[in-house]
């Protein structure tokens, strides 16, 4: 009835939400756990931080562990640790707490960041395998729509703590779907044994490969600006222009439709007027746009409307970026498709995490903040494209 293509993709499309849909979820009552721990708009997005941090990080063992192991064993235990700490949060008793939980989060989730790029890549390269991230992506996307709506309901009769049980329940059942559903797709003779000597050697080879860090940095900026707006989205939104968590949660939505929408035109874009041209005018368009609303925010005009309008643009080119580039960066490395997955998303979140830690302490509940730093990545991403990756096509050339 549904090709095998579309059965790979809801199954790992499935399992790569689980990590926005921890955000997502979380986003309604972001507001509320900082009234209810007495704590300022900062140190509450310290929790996103600290999660995003330790997201990134851990992919650095779980890249090469799927490739040392096969990839289904990093997912039962990166699932287990994620099960853990989300109860852990649920009970925490203040904010450090909550803290430390939410980084044990992301130490466990990074195994479905990873090892689902690293199984793209066992099984595809080029156009295909764009269109697999782009397929994976659009289950994704039901994270955005329906994440914040549901944490919104659910603050009104549980708060916030509830939120976290249940994401328990979710974690749950992301555990009985890769027990049951997940195929495994690195076949033992193609394992690669962990010796911290060859590891080392194809790590140097990765960061020698100005391609593949020009790449990843350009997705690391992109994901960092959508970082900064989760991040203070939810008091932007209730703060200066005073909409409810029900409210706030319908106008993320809208927003995020923009990045998943245009993510599935990526592949036949790219099949037409090339991967590399594709993810320059993408990129152009971004800093266009985020530019634009820059301007206009400084300015004063920046009416909700206008606000979530420039935003929509805006991720609808990053869509493109995303997964254009974490495709390019991996098909020359398919023999170390897990650590380069895991090193290339390492950077990545720690980019994205990094810049919400540096730039929290200037949020103040205004637009023009965020909008700031959503441009400044935008014109990073463009530049580094622009100088680093030249003018020619990159032909994929699979190892």
């Amino acid at each position: 009835m549904f090709s095998p293509m579309f059965r790979t993709a809801l199954v790992l499309g499935l399992l790569s939400a689980v990590g926005p849909f921890t955000i997502d979820m979380y986003l309604p009552g972001l507001p509320g756990l900082a009234a209810d721990l007495r704590v300022d708009e900062a140190a509450a997005q310290a929790t996103i931080s600290a999660y995003f941090l330790a997201f990134g990080l851990a992919q650095l063992f779980y890249g090469p562990f799927a490739d040392a192991a096969g990839r289904k064993a990093p997912v039962y235990i990166g699932v287990g640790v994620f099960l853990v700490a989300t109860i852990g949060c649920a009970l925490a008793p203040s904010l450090p707490w909550l803290v430390a939980f939410r980084a044990l989060q992301g130490l466990g989730c990074a195994a479905l960041m990873v090892v689902p790029r690293a199984m793209v890549r066992d099984m595809y390269t080029g156009h295909e395998a764009t269109r697999l991230v782009a397929m994976i992506m659009l289950v994704i996307s039901v994270s955005p729509m329906l994440a914040p709506l549901s944490g919104a309901i659910m603050m009104t009769f549980t708060g916030w703590r509830g939120i976290f049980w249940a994401l328990a329940v979710v974690a749950t059942l992301a555990l009985l779907l890769s027990v049951f559903a997940l195929k495994e797709t690195l076949p033992e003779e193609r394992r690669r044994p962990v010796r911290p000597r060859l590891l080392a050697a194809s790590a140097k080879r990765l960061f020698r490969d100005p391609t593949f860090m020009a790449l990843t940095f350009v997705s690391g900026f992109g994901m960092a600006s959508f970082f900064v707006f989760i991040a203070s989205a939810s008091f932007v939104y209730t703060q200066q222009y005073g909409l409810t968590p029900l409210q706030f949660s319908l106008a993320f939505a809208t927003n995020a439709v923009g990045f998943f929408g245009a993510s599935q035109f990526a592949a036949t874009l790219g099949r037409r007027i090339g991967l590399l041209r594709m993810l320059r005018l993408a990129l152009t368009g971004f800093a266009v746009f985020s530019l634009t609303l820059l301007s206009i925010t400084a300015a004063g005009y920046a009416s909700l409307p206008v606000l979530m309008g420039l935003l929509l643009c805006g991720n609808a080119c990053l869509g493109l970026v995303i997964p254009t580039s974490q495709v390019m960066a991996l098909d020359p490395h398919g023999e170390i498709a897990g650590l380069a997955s895991s090193l290339g998303g390492t950077l990545q979140m720690m980019t994205g995490g990094l810049m919400v830690a540096l730039t929290g302490p200037f949020f103040n509940g205004t637009a023009l903040p965020m909008v700031a730093v959503i441009a400044g990545c935008a014109v990073m991403a463009l530049g580094l494209a622009l100088v680093a990756l030249g003018r020619g096509e990159r032909t994929p050339q699979p190892a």
